[in-house]
């Protein structure tokens, strides 16, 4: 009981960390819905064509992709805590930029500055957490947390779109975009300024340092040295499940995320229910998302990705071989909802926070988030053929085997922490 109650009080006193790193991600699933849900009004508003539309949401996808892949470079540069502290300091740049955009130009490089900054900020930011927490089981405690804001941006977005969709010409997304600097802002200023952090950090730094006495290392830590050095077998085998674990889930979630609503239409569902049937499964994913949270660091984790794993692929298999009829489409949504949650993007966080040296945990996690957009990019490109009525059930098989692919290489992954005692 004192055990549970200390680790409560840690998770407790770091929780502000958690929530300032969480902000980042409600800016990075800010900045890619409230870019998708304002397009139209953008193009409406600036007399863009199709051909600028299509640009402009290309651009922003890959360069949130560079970002994460150059985060090793940015923080070897500038430091852990100053990329943590002033990356949204940029990002809210190139959010005003677009606020002001008066051409296609102007809003064009507002949203690749928005982009690059957000693709930095998530490895950033979890890294940032596992650097100042104390033990492994508060830091995976504090680094699932942060999924639930990711959720938290999607609503947020969608709802100041919604608000603000009767403005003429682009006024309405130029609030959308307004909100998102000033939140960036706020971010900004509490990292920076904050005391708390700041000794936070300081404490992060003597943990460090009395570590690497302790074990008499000398040796600078890179990622080269960490993967091919003389435990390359154990670090590369890691790495190699959680990308393949990472990229087969990511290209089902961007993919099958891009036409829940169309599904939910075709099966004779009106526009209103199709949406609000959305917004009600994604509460019950926000509190699958805080479920995962509470348990992240405990016995119970590895419980917890096998159901989520198992619903996701239930979830696609019956959309293969059942009837396309409304309610059966709402309950297969509902349990990939859940299943994604909690076997997907949270743990996959965690997976690559524990699993390698704080040193090098922002460069592996942004190559990883940016390998995986980029090749979420690419696939996006054939994602409106793999909707049509005529294929749409192939396409269901194939999230499948996705799912399944990805479950052994997840599996795998816990495997490899029990034999290489990643969990204390």
């Amino acid at each position: 009981m004192d055990n549970i109650n200390s680790e409560n009080n840690l998770t407790k006193k770091y929780q502000p960390l958690a929530v300032a790193a969480g902000f980042g991600s409600i800016l990075g699933s800010g900045i890619i819905v409230g870019m998708s849900s304002t397009i139209t009004v953008w193009q409406n508003g600036l007399n863009l064509t199709n051909g600028q539309v299509g640009v402009i949401s290309g651009a922003l996808t890959f360069a949130i992709a560079i970002g994460g892949l150059i985060t090793g470079l940015v923080t070897k540069a500038f430091g852990l805590v100053r990329s943590f502290n002033w990356m949204n300091f940029i990002y809210a740049l190139g959010a005003i930029i677009c606020v002001f955009a008066p051409n296609y130009p102007v809003l064009l490089i507002g949203a690749i500055i928005a982009g690059l900054a957000s693709g930095l900020d998530l490895p950033i930011s979890l890294t940032m957490i596992s650097h100042d927490a104390p033990d492994d089981q508060t830091s995976s405690k504090l680094v699932a947390s942060t999924q639930i804001f990711w959720q938290v941006g999607i609503f947020a977005s969608y709802g100041a779109a919604f608000l603000v969709s009767r403005l003429a010409g682009a006024t309405g997304a130029r609030v959308v975009f307004a909100c998102l600097a000033v939140v960036a802002l706020i971010t900004w200023a509490w990292r920076t300024f904050s005391s708390k952090f700041r000794n936070f950090h300081i404490e992060g730094d003597k943990r460090m340092r009395a570590a690497e006495a302790k074990n008499h290392s000398s040796d600078q830590v890179s990622v080269k040295n960490v993967l091919f050095g003389k435990n390359k077998k154990k670090y590369l085998s890691m790495l190699l499940c959680i990308m393949i674990f990472y990229i087969c889930w990511n290209l089902l979630a961007n993919t099958f995320g891009q036409f829940q609503t169309f599904m939910l239409v075709q099966a004779k569902a009106s526009q209103t229910f199709a949406t609000g049937a959305g917004l009600v499964l994604n509460i019950i994913a926000v509190f699958a998302t805080m479920a995962f949270a509470k348990f992240s660091g405990g016995k119970y984790r590895n419980i917890f990705f096998v159901i989520g794993m198992i619903l996701q692929f239930l979830a696609m298999f019956s959309l293969a071989i059942l009837s396309h009829d409304l309610w059966p489409i709402v309950v297969a949504i509902g349990c990939y909802n859940i299943g994604n949650q909690v076997a997907g993007e949270a743990i996959y966080k965690v997976w690559t926070q524990e699993a390698f040296p704080v040193e090098i945990r922002s460069s592996l996690q942004g190559f990883l988030s940016g390998l995986s957009r980029f090749i979420c990019g690419l696939f996006a490109f054939v994602t409106p053929m793999l909707v049509v009525q005529s294929v749409i059930k192939t396409t269901m098989f194939g999230f499948s085997a996705l799912i399944i692919v990805a479950f052994i290489f997840g599996f795998t992954m816990t495997r490899l922490e029990d034999k290489y005692h990643i969990r204390k």
